[in-house]
């Protein structure tokens, strides 16, 4: 079985650096893809509210317990705050429904999942009778608050974020008295995310890689470069590209429904690039973003305006 690296949190929690992401995972096959992942040595999996498929990760990951597998203590269990929950009040209640639907007691992870919040109510993406996205403008630091409560309860070992910004963190630094253990955001030589990871590291936040595949960008998966070095380690460009955040000291959620990707996706701990190599890739960067949420661009909070 994989070895898999840990990252030690700000607050002194490990984490594994390697879990499966369950965006755009198909109802009906999710159940079993949790299941696949963990028989195959997964430890961590990444949720979110909006995702509408916690019920069958937690369907999942009760029936490994079951099994005696792993016990709960064993996993590594993130979820995300949806952006119709962002007044202060709203955040217990939407946590206790993503604990409720995945059958958990408490979650290792819980992030604010944009710094953005729309309109409260059962609708994950609420739009006005002109189609557009409709915004609520509470404070992502009345948020943060509220998920510092959670935290302080014991609902949840530790509390992040997820596609802020430099400018962003710095204004919700100024008023946390729990800083984020995590940043969640795009991650991959084509946006390598350099300016924003280096300020992050130097507040002791780690960096989560989201769709490090750029969420199946043709010319990622099909780049020379990147198909050179990974046939010179015997490995896919996939798998080049998850090993590529770990290497820079990241976690990466890389998501899959199949069994042999979920497989083929933690086979990586078998090689290393050399400095050159990532040389290599850390120069392909061109600031391509494939989940710019466009629909949001105009909300005070969006944070794809800044440079970083």
């Amino acid at each position: 079985m994989a070895k898999v690296p840990w990252i030690t949190f700000n607050n002194g929690l490990k984490y594994p650096m390697f879990g499966l992401g369950t965006w755009k995972s198909e109802p009906g096959k999710v159940t079993q893809a949790v299941k696949d992942a963990i028989d195959l040595g997964y430890r961590h999996i990444d949720c979110a509210h909006v995702y509408g498929n916690e019920k069958e990760v937690g369907a999942g990951i009760a029936a490994k317990i079951a099994e005696g597998v792993v016990k709960r203590e064993d996993l590594y269990i993130t979820s995300k705050l949806w952006n119709t929950y962002h007044r202060g009040e709203a955040v217990e209640p939407a946590l206790r429904v993503t604990l409720k639907n995945l059958g958990l007691d408490y979650l290792d992870l819980y992030l604010v999942h944009w710094p953005f919040g729309f309109k409260e109510g059962d609708e994950v993406f609420p739009t006005g009778s002109d189609g557009k996205m409709q915004f609520s403008d509470f404070d992502y630091i009345e948020t943060w608050k509220a998920m510092e409560g959670v935290y302080k309860k014991g609902l949840v070992k530790s509390i992040g974020i997820s596609n802020f910004n430099k400018e962003q963190i710095e204004r919700l630094l100024q008023q946390a008295t729990v800083v984020p253990v995590t940043n969640q955001i795009e991650l991959s030589p084509f946006l390598n995310q350099q300016k924003l990871a280096e300020y992050c590291a130097s507040k002791n936040i780690s960096i989560t890689a989201y769709s490090p595949l750029g969420s199946g960008e043709p010319k990622l998966l099909e780049d020379p470069k990147l198909r050179a070095i990974a046939s010179k380690h015997n490995k896919t460009t996939a798998q080049l590209l998850i090993k590529y955040p770990i290497q820079r000291g990241f976690i990466c959620i890389p998501k899959s429904v199949t069994k042999s990707r979920i497989a083929e996706n933690i086979n990586i701990f078998d090689f290393e690039f050399s400095a050159e190599e990532m040389n290599v890739l850390n120069n392909l960067d061109r600031n391509l973003r494939t989940c710019p949420f466009s629909d949001t661009v105009e909300h005070k909070y969006y944070p794809f305006h800044a440079e970083y």
